[in-house]
């Protein structure tokens, strides 16, 4: 398969986008650098206990993005004239450049959430992700053509560009329940960083994989219409009947079976309706009209 971007064959080295600058080159390395991508300023001294933690979690972050940020490091002790020109007063201090002047800036230690988010939020000023978007709708197209291998693939080289891409571990876990193999997809949804666990797409797919799990056990289609129809009340056998005909791809069949039970007795089991009709939702784009529309009638019996 042909990769769509570069990725690690041509993966810039760290000391291309992180330098220890001096008065001599702050021009070159910051003002006329940020004119291409933004710049972050790291103004630290030796001496200086939370620039030893600051520091490494700022290169690290940056290091990270691949060159859609750079970071200058600058020892104030040797260069005094541009931390008295940018009025640095204490340490650390940490100025952000792009298009030539500062557009951010933060002093003392901050958390390490608080690191990410800035460095994150500068690199996207660069509108330059390194073809990732590209690789992203690549494999969607792959996975929607039916090409599970590629998919996977291309999935698997994104997350070794951007380890913690939500998109790329969604899509990766989808992948392998559409290759069949649901127990890889299981194995996957354990790897997700903690940092995309909670986010949409890998909330999709872990409803994807619920569903797929519950479609292994599902039972006979029509004998569980027949303990519905003999017995209305049976709320198990409704729930059971909506897994099967999801898992034969009757969703929207699915949705009005759960609709009902959820009228009848909303609290049964907990709620588990309500619980198997989110899981529904969730697993499918939030475009699929199917989900719009079973979203709004669920909605409108809650708050009736």
């Amino acid at each position: 398969m042909t990769m769509l971007f570069d990725g690690a064959q041509d993966a810039p080295k760290t000391d291309d986008f992180i330098k220890d600058v001096t008065e001599a080159d702050f021009m070159a390395e910051v003002v006329e650098a940020s004119m291409q991508v933004p710049v972050i300023v790291d103004f630290w001294a030796p001496w200086c206990g939370p620039c030893k933690t600051l520091g490494p979690q700022l290169e690290a972050e940056v290091a990270r993005h691949k060159g859609r940020v750079k970071m200058a490091k600058v020892n104030v002790d040797e260069n005094q004239a541009i931390a008295g020109q940018l009025r640095v007063q204490s340490i650390p201090t940490v100025y952000a450049f792009f298009q030539g002047k500062p557009v951010d800036a933060f002093q003392g230690a901050v958390p390490q959430s608080q690191v990410k988010q800035f460095v994150e939020k500068l690199a996207a000023l660069s509108g330059d992700d390194g073809g990732l978007a590209d690789a992203l709708a690549a494999a969607e197209a792959m996975l929607d053509e039916g090409a599970f291998g590629d998919a996977l693939e291309t999935f698997a080289a994104i997350i070794g560009e951007d380890p913690e891409s939500a998109e790329a571990w969604g899509g990766l876990i989808r992948s392998h329940l559409a290759a069949g193999d649901a127990a890889a997809a299981a194995s996957t949804l354990q790897q997700v960083p903690a940092s995309a666990t909670h986010t949409a797409p890998v909330e999709a797919a872990r409803a994807q994989l619920q569903l797929a799990q519950q479609a292994e056990t599902a039972g006979p289609l029509g004998d569980l219409q027949a303990r519905v129809d003999a017995d209305p009340g049976d709320q198990q056998a409704r729930l059971e009947l909506a897994q099967a005909l999801h898992a034969v791809g009757r969703v929207e069949e699915a949705i009005d079976v759960l609709l009902d039970s959820f009228r009848r007795d909303r609290e049964w089991n907990e709620g588990a309706a309500k619980a198997q009709l989110l899981t529904i939702f969730d697993s499918l784009k939030p475009t699929d009209p199917l989900g719009q529309k079973g979203r709004r009638r669920l909605s409108s019996m809650i708050f009736a």
